[in-house]
């Protein structure tokens, strides 16, 4: 278990990302999304990240009954703020926000602390518990002033209060994140997708800003929403289809790790946790097939020879940080 900068939050370095078992895409049945949670347990995973924005609530609400019957000090859940759920009187579905849902709820975005505790208040009767250990805000990218100068005071307040065990902010980009790290005392940043294999921009300034202030990373979107999973034309990058020089270098990428006999899904993996600011590697999985696959894929050892490969074809660079060979355990 990792600690989260200097709070007494701990997280196990891999984790469960909860989106898809809110109906990510497709829909999930509730015996499956139980299942896939419970799997991961098995598998040593400790830490639980989830949203009102998945699933409109689905997410929370399933995450809570999965862990229902686990001791609550033995896991850490976190969930995130600044999309407030208002009812809805809309006869359609959520698929416009990519979520097989009927759309019961509209979001609103609400940063002011008001909407902070009452968003959050929501977010614990859906998970059935008294307290979530990690709060982000989510997504503020266009919401940059009023996050800072109202979201994150109120989180703060939240954490003075001792009503959540740690706070921080969760993006799919790393210059407003880097921001959070070096203007505000966050304890961890939840960095998607800008730290991967195919995509090393975090690396400039978010994490070494980071590890220099202590503060965690944890890091989403290891697999660029699948195209390192599964690299081929029409995969999926960034919740679009790939463009196609990025599916040829998941290609070249693939087929060095083939060569040293392991597996892109490990090697993807295996570079996320590598870095010293990073805590966590948390991973989206909506059947227990997957959660035992990403289990596996980041126990497996990554041979040194397959690093040095990829610097040596400029595909990796050189000051990125490598992992040690001996595997990991969640």
């Amino acid at each position: 278990m990792n600690r989260l900068g200097r709070s007494a939050v701990e997280v196990s370095a891999l984790s469960f990302g909860a989106a898809a078992i809110g109906n990510l895409y497709t829909e999930v049945g509730e015996e499956q999304a139980h299942e896939a949670v419970e799997a991961a347990w098995q598998r040593g995973i400790r830490y639980f990240d989830t949203a009102p924005h998945y699933g409109l609530g689905l997410s929370e609400r399933r995450l809570g009954a999965a862990l229902r019957d686990h001791p609550r000090d033995r896991y850490t859940v976190s969930t995130k703020v600044g999309r407030r759920l208002e009812p809805s009187d809309s006869t359609g579905d959520d698929l416009a926000s990519g979520f097989a849902v009927p759309a019961t709820h509209r979001r609103v975005w609400d940063f002011t602390a008001d909407g902070i505790r009452r968003t959050l208040e929501a977010s614990l009767e859906r998970l059935g518990l008294d307290r979530v250990d990690v709060v982000y805000l989510h997504d503020p990218d266009e919401h940059a002033e009023a996050a800072f100068r109202e979201g994150y005071p109120a989180l703060e307040k939240l954490r003075s209060e001792g009503l959540v065990g740690a706070i921080g902010a969760g993006m799919n980009q790393a210059g407003m994140l880097t921001r959070f790290v070096r203007d505000t005392d966050v304890d961890v940043v939840l960095c998607a997708g800008r730290y991967t294999l195919l995509d090393q921009s975090a690396l400039a300034d978010l994490l070494p800003a980071a590890h220099e202030r202590g503060t965690s990373v944890v890091i989403g979107g290891a697999f660029n929403s699948g195209l390192l999973a599964n690299p081929e034309p029409g995969a999926p990058y960034n919740y679009t289809v790939a463009p196609s020089q990025l599916v040829e270098r998941a290609l070249r990428l693939k087929s060095v790790a083939d060569r040293h006999g392991t597996t892109l899904r490990a090697a993807a993996l295996a570079f996320c946790a590598a870095h010293p600011a990073v805590a966590s590697v948390l991973v989206g999985a909506r059947s227990t097939h997957e959660v035992r696959d990403s289990a596996h894929q980041f126990a497996a050892r990554v041979p040194a020879a397959f690093w040095q490969d990829l610097r040596g074809k400029g595909l990796l660079p050189a000051d990125a940080p490598v992992p040690a060979e001996p595997p990991r355990e969640p």
